[in-house]
């Protein structure tokens, strides 16, 4: 493998939580980007990247982004609907750019979503240097061509050929002979007729501005720069502690307010399932795994059309006080035995809870 640097290239990193986007900025910063921009929900990515292709944008020193590295779940306008708006919007500076989605909602409805929308690669969170920058070099090296039909514009959904599941006749032809292609992405010319398809094989401009133009075989980042980054997660970890208090605090406190609130609890629910869903993704990435599972129970325990009465509210608060105690302990990998016992509290926990509600 060669080392190349990715100084000429820019990102859009966008990102709702604070404590997590100055995290990735500083991460692909580590790793190389000469150029980091932050959007803190899709709505500003779109009115970046609206200003970015404008000429008063570029003006102002903004300049077009090579890629981009997205949340999935935001407010008001989340990673799908700005994915959306990338692929599809006539006035997106660019149909065909990388796009990366990175998530703790990496449930298969999440990702086979965002894959249908045309994202190129997805990370799943916890996330650590190592696979932000595998999905950033997978982008570079290996490009896939485009795809346009009358149901799906985005990077080609197959990576290579397998054979059908179960016997069932692929329906995808096996050679090019059906489909138009075009070597330039100046003009998107539209299907003529329903059963048309076109596909883009586009120049790796990437490569050429990373230096791998003439470089044969797979590029690769330089070990110290991964190093560095990894070092960075970890020096952010001291500060997660603190993060994952005041997000317990906030658990708390809507708790308490759904207990005072025995007919409307719908909206404290929903809270309560995206705090889950911040802890979910992060607890793993900082050393704490167990803080992932907790969440991801809660989360699941949260979800619409869960149960909402007391006896609910009762495994939410055996869900806060478990990962409060990983947090107080500093309870990191699977915490032995005391991970173990924690475990098997929030379990009876729940079977009681459940017990109620039958």
């Amino acid at each position: 493998m060669s080392a190349i640097s990715l100084e000429r290239l820019s990102v859009l990193l966008v990102e709702d939580n604070l404590y997590i986007r100055d995290i990735l900025e500083n991460v692909l910063k580590q790793i190389g980007f000469g150029w980091v921009a932050t959007a803190r929900n899709g709505q500003e990515g779109i009115e970046f990247l609206q200003l970015a292709g404008k000429a008063q944008g570029q003006a102002a020193g903004l300049m077009n982004v090579d890629m981009i590295l997205c949340d999935l779940l935001m407010s008001p306008i989340n990673g799908l609907l700005l994915l959306r708006w990338v692929r599809m919007q006539k006035d997106s500076v660019n149909r065909f750019m990388p796009f990366i989605m990175i998530s703790g909602a990496a449930d298969r409805e999440y990702v086979e979503a965002a894959r249908d929308l045309g994202v190129t690669e997805f990370v799943a969170k916890p996330f650590s240097a190592q696979s932000i920058s595998e999905r950033v070099m997978k982008v570079i090296d290996t490009p896939r061509q485009f795809v346009t039909c009358t149901t799906y514009f985005g990077p080609d959904r197959r990576r290579r050929r397998m054979p059908p599941p179960g016997g069932v006749e692929d329906r995808r032809r096996p050679d090019d002979s059906h489909a138009t292609i075009v070597y330039s992405a100046e003009k998107v010319v539209k299907p003529k007729n329903a059963s048309d398809v076109w596909l883009f094989r586009l120049p790796n401009t990437l490569r050429e501005k990373v230096g791998g133009a003439g470089i044969k075989g797979p590029l690769e980042l330089p070990k110290a720069l991964l190093e560095e980054a990894e070092n960075t997660l970890q020096r952010q970890a001291l500060d997660f502690a603190d993060w994952a208090k005041n997000y317990l605090t906030k658990l708390s406190k809507v708790t308490e307010a759904a207990m005072m609130s025995p007919n409307n609890r719908r909206n404290h629910f929903q809270e309560m399932n995206l705090v889950a869903h911040e802890l979910r993704g992060q607890g793993g990435t900082f050393g704490y795994p167990l803080i992932t599972v907790f969440a991801k129970s809660l989360y699941d325990a949260t979800l619409p059309g869960c149960p909402e009465d007391d006896s609910a509210l009762s495994v939410v608060k055996a869900h806060t006080d478990a990962m409060r105690a990983v947090i107080r302990d500093r309870i990191s990998g699977d915490g032995g035995e005391i991970g173990r016992e924690l475990l098997k509290s929030l379990k009876f926990a729940i079977e009681r809870a459940s017990n109620r509600l039958i």
